[in-house]
């Protein structure tokens, strides 16, 4: 079964282009499907799988805390996983074609307000070459609305300052320009001057735009660290995760007026349905401001 396994993730990887982050979810969530049916279930084969012991697995799953979205994930994965199979003559059907998808719970996204956003963002050290690094990453994360991995990923070469645009690399490796404005121009410039030059190491050749302490590509990882102190240092009270900066971007520009597509292009959704949440924070923001400033609400 780990055979199988890995043919889909090289399938997943060669012909259907996808990102690592996507791929990487889907072996995790497949070993942990094939682990039970290999230990719970005492299956040998795929074939040998039915409707009954994937509804065995989600029920596990359940048991084990996990909420809707990561069942509704764990699905998605097997079913591709199954369908592939079938296609591949590995099996001889698809035993997930039944299977529901259960109930997703909406959640809006959690943003900060421009107090919020300003205090997060004056919170390194522009003294240090590591404050310049910080500064940098937190003011183009807010003028763009890209993903942490999008920005880990970025070298050099992707920012054009004098033209004012990041040029970066989504899911399904999507390429998109998104604009910049003069206040994270000038602080990237001042990184790329004076804070990037003490983090690089003359033996080494790397591209990326953003350094650890040891001169390499700083990881998601890395970044979440950093975040975390930055929150306490700037004594913000809300869960703050790597993507509250891009859902800030996104309610912010549409609480000014921004056009809705255009937001989504900036974001890199292939489907507008996925940008106009952001609609709905907005909407509920605005009860909010309505419910605590109108004398007669």
């Amino acid at each position: 079964m780990k055979d199988q396994l890995q043919d889909f993730i090289h399938y997943m990887i060669v012909e259907k282009n996808l990102a690592k982050n996507t791929i990487a979810a889907y072996e995790r969530d497949l070993k942990h499907y094939l682990l039970f049916l290999e230990k719970v279930e005492q299956l040998s084969s795929l074939n040998q799988v039915t409707r009954a012991h994937i509804i065995q697995f989600l029920g596990h799953l359940k048991t084990e805390g996990k909420s809707s979205r990561t069942v509704a994930r764990h699905i998605a994965s097997l079913r591709s996983f199954h369908q592939f199979l079938l296609r591949e003559k590995a099996a001889d059907q698809d035993p997930s074609v039944h299977i529901e998808t259960p109930q997703m719970e909406k959640t809006l996204p959690k943003v900060l307000n421009l107090t919020e956003v300003e205090a997060l963002l004056a919170s390194p050290d522009p003294a240090t070459p590591f404050g310049k690094r910080d500064q940098a990453m937190l003011e183009l994360l807010y003028a763009t609305g890209i993903r942490v991995s999008e920005l880990t990923s970025l070298n050099t070469g992707d920012v054009h300052l004098s033209m004012g645009f990041v040029r970066c690399t989504g899911k399904g490796n999507k390429e998109r320009i998104i604009p910049i404005g003069q206040t994270a121009i000038r602080i990237l410039e001042a990184y790329l001057q004076d804070g990037r030059p003490s983090l690089h190491s003359k033996k080494k050749a790397e591209d990326a735009l953003f350094l650890n302490h040891h001169g390499n590509r700083l990881t998601r990882q890395g970044f979440w660290k950093i975040l975390k102190k930055l929150a306490q240092k700037s004594n913000i009270q809300k869960d703050l995760t790597p993507h509250t900066l891009r859902h800030s971007f996104a309610t912010h520009l549409l609480e000014n007026g921004a056009d809705l597509r255009a937001v989504q292009e900036m974001l890199g959704h292939a489907d507008i349905s996925t940008t106009q949440i952001y609609t709905h924070v907005t909407k509920t923001r605005l009860k909010d401001v309505y419910s605590k400033f109108h004398p007669r609400a």
